[in-house]
């Protein structure tokens, strides 16, 4: 847990460094090669090993509305074991809007084998639905 928690604190920590200076520098293309790189990283953090980095990436990658991501974090949502990981990837898909990605939030609302990711995935889609009206 430790490990978990230090690894988070690390990773935090770079994001916030890198915002720091994403809003320091007011040149663009800077801003625009720091940003694709972060992407890069927490693209590379899904793959992890470590349970903690994978969620905390998925979340990050879901607040910078990544569409680089939709993909791993569809795998994500289908293939990944914990059921907190599954919920942060339903999430993060639907703050991304990607249509692709919705749609497979919605499919997990109805197939998914637990039934809290289910109920997880139903208010996401609905609550999606609901901002795509307004």
């Amino acid at each position: 847990m430790k490990i978990i928690y230090s690894f988070s604190i690390c990773i935090l920590l770079c994001i916030v460094i890198n915002s720091v200076s994403l809003a320091a520098n007011p040149d663009e293309k800077k801003a625009e090669v720091k940003t694709a790189l972060i992407e890069e990283n927490l693209l590379e953090g899904l793959q992890s090993d470590n349970l903690g980095l994978r969620i905390s990436s998925a979340y990050y990658l879901g607040e910078y509305k990544s569409e680089k991501a939709v993909l791993p974090l569809v795998k994500m949502l289908h293939t990944e074991k914990e059921e907190s990981a599954r919920i942060q990837a339903a999430l993060s898909l639907v703050k991304i809007g990607n249509a692709k990605g919705v749609f497979m939030v919605k499919q997990a609302s109805r197939f998914d084998e637990s039934k809290r990711v289910r109920n997880f995935c139903a208010k996401f889609y609905n609550a999606f639905q609901k901002m795509a009206i307004n």
